[in-house]
């Protein structure tokens, strides 16, 4: 059943923007490389971005003046440790600066973190600038400090900023590339259930320097990929999921095929993403072919394949087929209670039916059918 198209501002907004980014970056047919890549008509796009710049006010002529300071990029957390103490030393704002400190009762004096973190972005640059990605940054010092602890695994610091004691990681030999990045994935995904913070940074580490747009198929990026999308839209960023969401899809689907579970599982994810940045007509797609694709590969009535008929019904409310929606919705709900008696996402989808219900009441809908009772 086809159901018409319903545009947010915001999506408006992010598409034309893409346009502009890919025409700044040189891709050839902007327009129709981003309507591809949002499954939205070209020439709806040609209009949007048209109006967009008919819209756009002529820029005033001024003279150019310095940006401001972005914020400092410090040491990652737990790098830096204190000779004295022995203690790791944290960054703290005072009116003489940025200082690296130590906790009480080291009375050891604070050292400039600008001249620290110069000092290891240095040491980086020198020893290991492979880290660092190739950026056209002002500081570009700071942004090598940032990656340090790829290749650093502690740093001790004596009584000036350059007083510092570098312990390197060992370097693995060439073969045992992939075994480090399986292993540090592994890790990722353990910290992730207790401390999804420290999980995203160790993803996040796996990922320096890869470009989704560009990087090839590789099943350990791909799998730090889709955590680090996973972790992102717990910690409430979906617009920041969607890129690493889309690359670990289409990688995931190439190494194993569209219907292993690892792809289903990045299919979803992806599909989680933009629903809940307000990609409501993206989603809507997303879950439609993973419906099908869940249909044909475990069964139309398998758990999967009926939670995923619900969460689209929930995408159709969301783009305002209320009336579609809660038949849907019904149909789910009927045939989950058939295939799996007594499964408490039953119970849940019909919570989901009755406040489906109750909007419809409180909006005074109107719908040219009722939906079957759950």
């Amino acid at each position: 059943m086809a159901f018409p198209r319903k545009y947010t501002t915001d999506f408006i907004a992010d598409a034309v923007h893409k346009v502009e980014q890919a025409r700044a970056g040189g891709r050839r047919g902007p327009i129709s490389a981003v309507a591809r890549d949002l499954d939205i008509d070209r020439r709806l796009l040609q209009d949007w971005v048209s109006e967009a710049r008919a819209d756009a006010t002529p820029p005033a002529v001024v003279t150019a003046t310095p940006l401001p300071d972005p914020d400092p990029v410090l040491l990652p957390v737990g790098l830096l440790h204190c000779r004295l103490c022995q203690e790791p030393m944290t960054a703290a704002f005072t009116p003489a600066g940025l200082l690296f400190t130590c906790p009480p009762p080291c009375r050891r004096h604070p050292l400039d973190a600008a001249a620290v973190t110069r000092t290891i972005g240095q040491a980086v640059l020198r020893y290991a600038p492979h880290v660092v990605p190739a950026l056209t940054h002002p500081r570009h010092v700071d942004v090598a400090a940032a990656h340090a602890h790829r290749v650093i695994a502690r740093v001790t610091a004596g009584l000036a900023p350059t007083d510092l004691l570098i312990t390197w990681h060992p370097v693995p030999a060439a073969g045992c590339r992939g075994t480090a990045l399986a292993n540090r994935l592994r890790l990722a995904r353990d910290l992730a259930a207790t401390d999804p913070h420290r999980a995203h940074a160790a993803a996040r580490g796996i990922l320096t320097g890869v470009d989704p747009t560009t990087t090839t198929a590789d099943t350990n990026r791909a799998e730090a990929a889709l955590l680090l999308a996973e972790l992102r839209i717990r910690l409430g960023n979906p617009e920041a999921a969607i890129r690493w969401a889309t690359f670990a899809h289409h990688s995931l689907t190439h190494l194993h095929g569209p219907a292993a579970p690892p792809s289903l599982a990045a299919a979803f994810t992806r599909a989680t993403a933009h629903r809940q940045a307000g990609h409501h007509q993206r989603a809507y797609r997303l879950y439609r072919q993973l419906a099908e694709q869940l249909s044909a590969t475990v069964g139309p009535d398998a758990h999967q394949t009926l939670a995923t008929q619900a969460t689209i019904a929930l995408v159709l409310r969301e783009l305002g087929h209320c009336g579609p929606a809660r038949a849907m919705l019904a149909d789910a709900i009927t045939a989950h209670r058939r295939a799996h008696p007594g499964h408490p996402a039953t119970g849940r989808m019909a919570s989901q039916l009755q406040r489906l219900r109750q909007d419809c009441t409180d909006g005074k809908h109107e719908h040219s059918h009722q939906d079957a009772p759950a």
